[in-house]
């Protein structure tokens, strides 16, 4: 058999390991003794040696003391050493009286010996790893940008740690509301004061950047600490969520930008996951609009829970292309199909339906951008966002879908624009084919998503990222935002709660003004409104200042999920849909004041802006 060749840097360690065993042995016996040996007892240590050493060596390497590296020694290792140690301890003495070896051996001595050899092994150990991390990182202490620490827990530790490590930066300090932890040191590094001090602090040591490290930091701790390095004109900076670090998916080290998220107030959605399962595992479910902001997330989000078929459905090529590409790096071993339709074309909806059939389908494609949709595009908007949904609904009542979930939008709600009474017609639309069916037809409506296609978030970005301004229409205008995997996540919890026919309507919280979000945009980016100016432009076409979740003639029933309650709308007359169909199914284009005449008479509640 060939032997493979010893590892030198192994080799080293074992030998110093018996070294320390001999050294360990032999001062456990001058211990014993006030350094003052008789000669009877040296001969008694010197002929023990020769069974002490082998037994342990042995012992150390059962153990696999050997398997790590002392540069990176830690808490395990000396674990480690100590087991082993101990369990030598009890063998020798144990092979000593089963040998009958004529040595009297002092029962201090066996007390005393694996005490000292665990200081020789793991102090070794441990003083090697300092010396290695001060010849590596001790430089780097003295280069790097200066930043301040919030919070003096675990993850502060940890990054503390590794930070060390980098020549980016360099913690000069601390801060915590635990003033038992105040003067106190942390990985070396001092824990200075509270948290309110941030701006005295960041001034007295010059620190332009302040990492919040409280993983588990509710929203209003977040918004307290950027106020703060607001006042004081430095950039805040955060660990990932506590969730993710949990996962395993990142580590404190990857630090990144406070993002509205971390602002507001938004504790994460609970989701039904048996009934999800029920829903959604091991069968074919559909999403329209798969390439838009929320049809990708409802992909996102169906996936984990492992769907026999996936089917994208998506206009845009690119927008398809980039969801394929995704899906196949991030989730390969789901079977997804990428199916290029128009809503519109009844004779692919119809095939795509019949020839996979669907047991859920998510109808996520739109058009959601009010000012475009007001004047010149009317017609495209009536044509795709209500004759559009029929075409699907039909065809999923057609199919045998058992459940068919509308995307709506809080702008269906005493409509001001020609988007919001389409999608009040699209729900409408789905309210009549109900009757008669066995698919569940249910509608969602909620507000703005933070950060989806055409929303004032990236459009904010791009105009703090030229130097600005920053334009707002109104100084009053509000409007309710949530996350996008937020909105996908209670859609589909309002799919599997819904019975058919029902509104849907998700708590939004509290409405946010739009120009604190500009304002907190401005913060986040290390900018001061005298650096960003925000500039009003005044109300779009169709426009209005605020956003309602229920119309005045509707009321709201609670369901068994906090987030979600349902509407009671107006019924709709049956005849209301074939009239529809007979205005809209036509190859002639009608004309913005005709389409506007016409949403007046079918959603009386539509008053366009003036």
């Amino acid at each position: 058999m060939k032997l493979s060749r010893i590892n030198p840097r192994t080799a080293l360690a074992f030998m110093h390991d018996v070294v320390a065993a001999i050294a360990a042995w032999a001062l456990a016996y001058l211990f014993r003794f006030n350094l003052e040996l008789p000669s009877e007892h040296l001969y008694g240590m010197l002929r023990t040696l020769i069974w002490v050493v082998p037994v342990q060596a042995l012992i150390f390497r059962q153990f696999g003391l050997y398997r790590g590296i002392w540069r990176y020694a830690s808490l395990p290792d000396i674990q480690r050493i100590v087991f082993a140690v101990g369990t030598g301890s009890l063998v020798v003495a144990v092979t000593l009286f089963m040998f009958r070896v004529s040595v009297v051996v002092p029962r201090s001595v066996l007390l005393l010996d694996p005490i000292l050899l665990v200081m020789f092994m793991g102090g070794s150990r441990l003083a090697y790893r300092g010396w290695k991390e001060n010849r590596l990182y001790g430089l780097l202490s003295l280069q790097g940008e200066p930043v301040l620490v919030v919070g003096a827990g675990d993850a502060a530790s940890n990054l503390v740690k590794e930070l060390a490590r980098s020549r980016q930066w360099r913690v000069v300090g601390l801060l915590d509301d635990d003033v038992k932890k105040h003067e106190r040191l942390i990985q070396g590094v001092r824990i200075l004061g509270r948290i309110d001090q941030l701006p005295e602090f960041a001034h007295e040591l010059n620190v332009s950047n302040v990492i919040l490290a409280m993983p588990s930091a509710n929203h209003a701790a977040r918004r307290r600490v950027v106020d703060l390095c607001g006042e004081a004109g430095v950039k805040p900076l955060t660990v990932p969520a506590f969730d993710d670090l949990m996962s395993g998916k990142v580590t404190v080290s990857e630090i990144r930008n406070v993002e509205l998220d971390d602002l507001l107030g938004r504790e994460p959605v609970q989701l039904d996951d048996a009934g999800m399962h029920k829903l959604l595992t091991d069968r074919v479910v559909m999403v329209t609009g798969a390439g838009g902001s929320i049809g990708a997330e409802l992909c996102r989000q169906i996936s984990r829970f492992k769907p026999s078929v996936l089917l994208l459905f998506e206009q845009s090529e690119f927008a398809m292309y980039a969801i394929e590409q995704e899906f196949h790096e991030h989730v390969p071993g789901l079977t997804v199909r990428c199916l290029i339709g128009d809503v519109k074309d009844v004779f692919r909806v119809r095939q795509v339906m019949s020839e996979w059939k669907p047991a859920v389908v998510f109808h996520a494609a739109a058009y959601k951008h009010v000012p475009l949709m007001e004047n010149a595009n009317a017609w495209e908007a009536v044509r795709n966002n209500v004759f559009g949904t029929y075409v699907v609904a039909s065809a999923a009542r057609e199919a045998g879908v058992d459940e068919f979930v509308l995307i709506s939008t809080d702008k269906a709600v005493n409509p001001t624009n020609v988007m919001g009474a389409t999608k009040r017609l699209a729900e409408m639309v789905c309210q009549s084919v109900q009757a008669d069916t066995c698919t569940r037809f249910v509608m969602v409506r909620f507000g703005n998503v933070l950060g989806s296609t055409g929303s004032v978030i990236p459009k904010f970005r791009e105009q703090i990222a030229r130097g600005g301004p920053v334009t707002v229409t109104h100084p009053e205008i509000t409007r309710y935002f949530m996350s996008i995997p937020e909105a996908a996540q209670l859609v589909m919890q309002a799919g599997l709660m819904g019975k058919g026919g029902e509104i849907m309507v998700l708590d939004m919280g509290e409405p946010v003004k739009i120009t604190d979000l500009a304002r907190d945009m401005i913060r986040l980016s290390g900018y001061s409104e005298d650096d960003i100016k925000i500039e009003f432009t005044g109300l779009r076409p169709g426009e209005k200042l605020y956003e309602e979740l229920l119309a005045d003639d509707e009321h709201t029933l609670p369901t068994p999920h906090p987030k979600l309650r349902i509407a009671r709308a107006r019924l709709v007359e049956g005849k209301w849909l074939e009239q529809m169909l007979g205005w809209v199914n036509t190859d002639q284009a009608r004309t913005e004041h005709e389409v506007k005449a016409q949403l007046r008479a079918w959603v009386p509640e539509y008053q366009p802006a003036s």
